[in-house]
């Protein structure tokens, strides 16, 4: 008998554009050599029943994975090869339980020169440094920034008014 094959559930994978939109617009992101990926968690879902009322339900555990490869990275063939590396990479490495988050990985142009050993490395640790970030309780999270008196981009400190 075969062995049976690993697969990568559509239960795991993000399909929707509005998905892919939010992680986009509103998430946080996690770069490395070969890839850029974006990162945000998923929150609960508000259900309607039959009788009218509204539940609550907690959001599926587990990481749903989507990937996007631009044209400006090559031909249908260079983009496809990095789609199934990455899809393999991520098949390899995903943790089983853990943070409800959504992810979408943007490869760079050097994933295909990269060894897929290393490849495998990047994905492992882009997805320990967000279970990292996203466990974290919501005290350490928002930790208090200094304020100061300048305006956010300005690199001189704001000139004190004359009168």
């Amino acid at each position: 008998m075969p062995p049976k094959r690993a697969r990568f559930p559509r239960t795991a994978r993000l399909l929707r554009h509005a998905d892919f939109e939010r992680v986009y617009k509103q998430g946080r992101r996690h770069f490395s050599a070969s890839m850029t990926v974006f990162y945000w968690p998923r929150a609960e879902a508000t259900v309607e029943t039959r009788e009218g009322t509204r539940t609550r339900v907690s959001a599926p555990h587990g990481l749903r994975i989507g990937f996007t490869v631009g044209r400006a990275l090559g031909g249908a063939v260079e983009r496809n090869r990095m789609k199934r590396r990455l899809r393999e990479a991520v098949r390899m490495s995903r943790p089983v339980a853990g943070v409800a988050a959504d992810v979408v990985i943007n490869p760079k142009k050097s994933l295909l020169a990269a060894d897929f050993a290393d490849v495998l490395n990047e994905v492992s640790r882009a997805f320990g440094v967000i279970e990292q970030r996203l466990s974290q309780p919501a005290s350490e999270k928002s930790a208090p920034q200094a304020s100061s008196n300048r305006k956010a981009g300005s690199r001189r400190p704001e000139a004190e008014s004359r009168s």
